[in-house]
This record gives C-alpha cells, sequence and structure tokens, in this order.
C-alpha cells in the first residue's frame, strides 16, 4: 500500500458516484472539489470547576464539486438524477481521490445530494456545482 508521504496536486483528482443501479461512475469534467468534516462538541463543564470543559459529540461530513457540464456522462447524470429525489431513498455513495486512484487517500460515504446548480455564460463554459450532506461516516483508506 503506497503513502503519500509529501504534498501533492490535484490534478490527478477523482470523483466517483454510485448511481441507482448500483453502477459506480467516474464524473467527467470535474474542476475542484471539497469535503468538509464537523465533530460537535457537548459542554460538560460543572459548577465550581473554574473552566469549561467538552466532550466529543456527533460528527458530519460534507462537500461540493465544481465541473464542466457534460450531457453524455454518466456521473453527472447520476448525480442530477439523486438531486432531482432518485435513487434508493435518495442516499447515494460518493468515492474521492485528491490525488488520484494510485496514491495518497481514498475518502468514501454515503450522501444526499442537496443542490446541483447549472451556469452558463455568454464567454465561458458551462458549469455545474453539486453540494452533497454526508449520511453516515466518511471513511478515509490509504491508497
Amino acid at each position: 500500500m503506497a503513502t503519500n508521504t509529501t504534498t501533492y496536486t490535484g490534478e490527478n483528482g477523482v470523483v466517483k458516484f454510485v448511481g441507482a443501479d448500483s453502477t459506480v461512475a467516474a464524473v467527467a469534467s470535474v474542476r475542484t472539489f471539497n469535503v468538509d468534516q464537523e465533530l460537535d462538541t457537548i459542554e460538560s463543564t460543572v459548577m465550581g470547576a473554574g473552566a469549561r470543559s467538552y466532550i466529543p459529540g456527533l460528527k458530519q461530513f460534507s462537500g461540493s464539486m465544481d465541473l464542466y457540464l457534460r450531457d453524455d456522462d454518466a456521473g453527472q447524470r447520476n448525480l442530477l438524477s439523486f438531486a432531482n429525489g432518485g435513487g434508493s431513498e435518495g442516499v447515494g455513495k460518493i468515492e474521492l481521490f485528491p490525488s488520484g486512484e494510485t496514491t495518497g487517500q481514498k475518502l468514501s460515504g454515503n450522501v444526499i445530494i442537496t443542490n446541483f446548480s447549472i451556469t452558463s455564460n455568454f464567454d465561458g463554459m458551462v458549469e455545474a456545482t453539486a453540494d452533497f450532506q454526508g449520511s453516515g461516516n466518511l471513511t478515509v483508506t490509504s491508497i
């Protein structure tokens, strides 16, 4: 198992989305993606403590991706379908490879596509943004 021990660029990044038919499809023309992980804190301070104390609470993840819109791409069609309420209970699975599929990490988890917006400009590419909310844990696997 290779582990990236240095910094790397995102030029080889890959996003995959599992469609309603359980087929894993790479999402074409992705320009950027981000994943945010959060851990809630629960205050556990008692009277007389003199300083506040906290314990870890629930965790969650969410993110988004920017892409050039492609009509012929199964991955983008799956994202749009799930944004329109498609899929089993509206929950799909995303796989994110920040530095490509052969080095670094794979991030994966169940997600709900909460937004799919399309932007068209007279002097630029037709772009889209997909936002997702995690449902359950985000799994991080070294490649």
